[in-house]
């Protein structure tokens, strides 16, 4: 695991801890697309109660959210943290210690938020917490735009991917986050991670192990969300857990694009909601 750790810190020295690859020496303070160097850059630390039913339980979902993000959506709902980067840069021991308190006050998991861009450290902290003691699973909450030579560093250590399948169509993704290739990536991601883990395995109302993907519906079908449904039962798993969310609100810059500039109808959800219960994808 020591091992592990070095090659994830290599891969930030000439930076390609994204799809992005950058190529810039984070680790001398050099700023690529997500605009955050080497240390760990903490928005919040806490049990949260509004994730997946499986993730939060009694006792909630032990959530640390990290400032920036490496795809950077033009409507995300957590812009302040994500564009504006508000939060505390902190320290590999300060983040370790953040994991072992969210287990002492009863969480059922480390669920690290928008982690890709910190994958060294954050690494780092899960293994030297688990040294002292850490016994949760780890949740890598992502937006699906991952590279498999990050990945594949992971295997292992995340016992639960939680990433995000945005897009299908590569002029949405690239219109709204600058990712015009995310749909091949995230097929890819999506691939390695259940290569991983498999599918979700639930134990007394709990996730253990396992891929738990989410897709957000959008209006206007800008994100081909039936090609998205298709390709998780087609070519992942009809046993694959997924969340089709309907919480799409137009948020920080979406109101200059008047095709997502609104909410999408009851209709526009039932269509892929049910959709996926055809396909006898496992629904939240």
């Amino acid at each position: 695991m020591d091992e592990r750790v070095e090659k994830a810190y290599a891969l930030m020295e000439n930076c390609r801890l994204c799809p992005r690859e950058c190529g810039v020496n984070r680790l001398k303070g050099e700023l690529g697309y997500c605009k955050m160097g080497a240390q760990p850059v903490v928005s919040s630390a806490g049990p949260h109660f509004g994730e997946e039913r499986p993730l939060v339980g009694m006792g909630g979902s032990g959530t640390i959210f990290l400032t920036g993000c490496n795809l950077g959506c033009l409507f995300c709902q957590n812009y302040d943290i994500s564009h504006y980067r508000r939060g505390t840069e902190t320290t590999v021991d300060g983040v370790a210690d953040m994991m072992l308190q969210l287990q002492r006050i009863g969480c059922h998991n480390i669920n690290l938020v928008t982690p890709t861009h910190f994958m060294p450290p954050l690494i780092d902290a899960f293994l030297r917490a688990r040294e002292r003691g850490l016994q949760l699973p780890l949740v890598w909450n992502c937006g699906g735009y991952e590279s498999i030579e990050a990945l594949k560093l992971l295997e292992g250590i995340v016992d639960i991917y939680m990433p995000d399948a945005k897009f299908a169509d590569p002029k949405s993704a690239e219109k709204y986050c600058n990712a015009p290739d995310y749909w091949e990536i995230n097929k890819a991601a999506l691939k390695e991670m259940h290569r991983q883990v498999g599918d979700l395995k639930i134990e007394n109302g709990i996730a253990k192990r396992g891929l738990l993907i989410r897709h957000l519906v959008m209006p206007n079908d800008v994100a081909k969300s039936i090609e998205i449904i298709d390709f998780i039962a087609d070519e992942i798993s009809r046993n694959t857990y997924v969340n089709v969310m309907e919480q799409y609100r137009p948020l920080y810059r979406a109101r200059e694009f008047p095709e997502i500039a609104t909410y999408p109808t009851p209709e526009e959800f039932a269509r892929v909601y049910f959709h996926a219960k055809k396909r006898g994808l496992r629904l939240d």
